[in-house]
């Protein structure tokens, strides 16, 4: 069989005000409408973010555009969503987050088979001066390659 792995969108933002400390994969409870919309690319991570009520983690602040031929159930674009995760999972990312004040971030969107699945990270916030560092690390490789 098979096997799709194709990336739909992807948080270019997160990765960048972000120094990502580990990555998981999670399942994601949608409507069909919107995996309509997420096969045609319609949505948006940035700015979005997981948080854990009453544990279970939560997608809150994606964007995912309402289906252009969509006759049901109108659907707020806006919307929590549930992501899919082992419990024993769940208990040490919530521990990891307490321990080390980091955050959980989508860093990307991509169907596996038939499924769509979200790429987190247990991330840090990185500061100014390590942006501005990222940022030269990247005019010096960039330079290097042009010249080799």
């Amino acid at each position: 069989m098979w096997v799709s792995n194709n990336v739909i969108t992807e948080n270019k933002k997160a990765l960048f005000d972000y120094e990502v400390i580990e990555e998981f994969e999670a399942g994601i409870v949608l409507i069909w409408s919107e995996v309509k919309s997420i096969r045609n690319g319609q949505v948006n991570l940035k700015w979005s973010y997981v948080t854990l009520h009453s544990g279970r983690p939560v997608l809150v602040g994606s964007h995912i555009a309402e289906y252009k031929w969509n006759t049901g159930i109108i659907v707020d674009p806006k919307r929590e969503r549930l992501l899919l995760i082992s419990k024993k999972e769940i208990l040490r990312l919530s521990q990891k987050v307490k321990e080390t004040s980091a955050t959980l971030v989508p860093v990307s969107i991509y169907s596996k088979w038939n499924l769509f699945k979200v790429r987190v990270a247990l991330a840090k916030w990185r500061k100014k001066w390590e942006k501005k560092n990222l940022l030269k690390e990247r005019d010096l490789d960039r330079e290097t390659r042009k010249i080799f």
